[in-house]
């Protein structure tokens, strides 16, 4: 795939999301977003596994400002690699206003990570998702995380409910703060209460370095979104999934968009409607602020003293 024609199926970001009804509070973060190339000036990775539609950084901060967001958290995308020059673009150039997950290799030298840190990266990704990405080797990823702790960063890892048991010794012995991606997707089929869901719970009640995100609905939802299912709230069947995880670990919850929602061929969430989302899994204005502005403060502008 080395050319930039879209990947068969791929649906683009929705043209004319709705503006939320319910009004976030000043300061909040998108905690999880991308940005693809566009292709003609940031090319996608020769390795990709996909081939995605354009959403330039443009396009990023004006739907932040549609939803009435102050801040992003830009994640590098798979289909970049760990070419991070379209990420590391965005950060500095929004003014302060975002900041950075790479991806790097254990051959990255310490003059650029210095560069990232300074363009606004303040995190790395790792990959578990066997079908996005190919197996680094583990010893590569511990020696990744040691070299970025001094700097302050921390580790957000993407994973599959059903591997967490084999991956959870790799997660306990990481020396930052990890911050687990949408949960650990969980398989919302088998409920709340199910023993895959438990562990997952356990992993951060047991560790209390773990964050978790409380992201991407669309992925994780069987009723789906309304538009599908004609309920009022969006994607319901996630709801107590989120909303546990949100009361039980209130001070390590983040949460975003995950704009322009990479690799989806069923049906394209419209990002007003998972603004409204939020009231459902964050039920009081104290989780609220934390959720949205305070934790992801914390995490990622401390220097500002949030």
């Amino acid at each position: 795939m080395n050319d930039f024609v879209k990947t068969p199926g791929w649906l683009d970001w929705h043209p004319n999301p709705s503006r939320p009804r319910w009004q976030v509070p000043p300061g909040s973060v998108d905690a999880h977003c991308h940005v693809f190339g566009p292709g003609a000036e940031f090319p996608f990775a020769p390795e990709r596994k996909y081939t995605p539609c354009d959403a330039s950084k443009q396009q990023l901060f004006a739907l932040r400002e549609r939803l009435g967001l102050a801040r992003s958290v830009i994640v590098q995308a798979t289909c970049h690699g760990a070419d991070n020059r379209a990420m590391a673009d965005a950060c500095r150039s929004s003014g302060g206003t975002a900041r950075g997950v790479a991806t790097v290799r254990r051959s990255i030298t310490e003059a650029e990570l210095q560069a990232l840190h300074d363009a606004g990266v303040r995190g790395v990704r790792f990959n578990f998702v066997k079908r996005l990405v190919d197996f680094t080797p583990r010893d590569e990823l511990l020696e990744i995380a040691a070299r970025i702790r001094p700097l302050g960063w921390h580790v957000v890892v993407y994973f599959e409910a059903v591997d967490l048991p084999e991956l959870w010794d790799f997660f306990t012995a990481l020396p930052t703060t990890v911050v687990v991606d949408h949960m650990g997707r969980p398989d919302v089929r088998q409920g709340v209460d199910s023993a895959e869901f438990a562990r997952f719970l356990r992993l951060l009640h047991e560790h209390d370095n773990i964050w978790s995100k409380v992201s991407c609905p669309e992925r994780l939802s069987i009723a789906g979104p309304p538009a599908l299912n004609g309920e009022q709230a969006a994607y319901r069947d996630v709801v107590p999934f989120a909303r546990k995880v949100v009361e039980s670990f209130p001070e390590r919850v983040l949460w975003g968009t995950d704009w322009p929602h990479p690799n989806l061929k069923d049906h394209m969430p419209d990002d007003g409607l998972l603004v409204d989302f939020i009231p459902h899994i964050a039920v009081t204005a104290e989780l609220q602020q934390k959720l949205l502005v305070t934790n992801p403060m914390r995490l990622y502008w401390p220097e500002e003293g949030a």
